[in-house]
């Protein structure tokens, strides 16, 4: 079995990861995934790489935290983060969110729940690549009112 969060360098194979999470579980009747991938722009400046970084330990242990909360709130059976770090380029991948449950709505929810965790509140460091330097950019500030939506703050 494949731990529930990964931070790594490598990339992703999707297809992979959805089957690995719901193997040899006949209850799952509902699989909900999220990929995010780097853009080219942000804030209207156009992005040539960004950078990620993040505290070894502390990151996972937060993200296995909020996990909990999921299986907590939500009827799901199983439940896959994986993060890059590293230096990513347009057009990578760089964000795996992925929820099993019986039912789609518990699924979609849990997802969208973890994904507006890793935005808002997941301790990573974002440096853009901009035509006028490096930048950093906090985006665990981003989007409060997502987590305002699930009570948290």
């Amino acid at each position: 079995m494949r731990a529930r969060v990964s931070i790594q360098q490598a990339d992703f194979n999707l297809a992979d990861e959805v089957a690995a999470l719901r193997q040899g579980d006949g209850r799952v009747g509902a699989v909900c995934s999220f990929v995010g991938t780097v853009r080219d722009r942000n804030d209207g400046t156009q992005v040539a790489s960004m950078e990620l970084e993040h505290y070894p330990g502390m990151t996972e242990k937060s993200i296995e935290a909020m996990i909990d909360q999921a299986f907590a709130r939500f009827d799901i059976h199983a439940a896959r983060v994986i993060h890059r770090v590293g230096l990513l380029q347009p057009l990578d991948q760089i964000v795996l969110v992925a929820v099993t449950s019986a039912h789609r709505g518990q699924s979609f929810e849990a997802c969208e729940f973890l994904m507006d965790y890793l935005k808002t509140r997941a301790p990573f460091w974002k440096k853009e690549q901009t035509p006028q330097g490096a930048r950093w950019v906090d985006a665990r500030a981003q989007d409060d009112a997502a987590l305002a939506r699930w009570g948290l703050s």
